[in-house]
């Protein structure tokens, strides 16, 4: 069976950055409903589109591509006294980009806590970076009625409810 829209594809992976650092290990598995269900990068699922299990994809992705370019007024510096006495490092709290609505709340990492300051990052860890995707299909198959319906793949390497 080919890729082709309302397919389920799942993918074993690669990404590297551009100096040949690896950031998702080879052998990485994922699945996602093809045909613009934003399941996947746009551009690796145009170069999946008609291909069948056994193909490898070798793609380079600039920021736009992926990740998005970094966003510096997505970086915060906040009140130590509005979190947890045990906040740390690597933590991620949800908030809002602009204090607001909730509905445009973004996951922020924190990067630095000191006695009086908290820094949180709203941008994706990988944000800003060209990347180097590798990803060889594993299986195609028609997407159930169920994944149509919500959007995305249930079972393994997919959604669970």
């Amino acid at each position: 069976m080919e890729v082709a829209k309302d397919t389920v594809v799942t993918v074993s992976f690669e990404l590297k950055d551009r100096q040949g650092n690896v950031l998702e290990k080879s052998g990485s598995i994922m699945s996602y409903l093809h045909g613009g269900y934003d399941g996947i990068f746009p551009p690796v699922e145009e170069a999946l589109h008609g291909k069948a299990a056994g193909e490898v994809c070798f793609m380079q992705l600039e920021p736009d591509d992926a990740f998005g370019e970094y966003d510096e007024t997505l970086l915060r510096v906040e009140p130590r006294d509005v979190f947890p006495k045990t906040v740390a490092v690597g933590m991620q709290f949800e908030g809002g980009a602009d204090g607001g609505d909730p509905d445009d709340y973004i996951l922020y990492t924190v990067t630095d806590v000191t006695d009086d300051k908290v820094v949180v990052d709203g941008n994706h860890p990988l944000a800003g970076m060209a990347l180097d995707f590798r990803g060889t299909i594993l299986e195609v198959r028609q997407a159930t009625e169920e994944e149509l319906t919500h959007g995305h793949v249930h079972g393994d390497h997919g959604h669970q409810h």
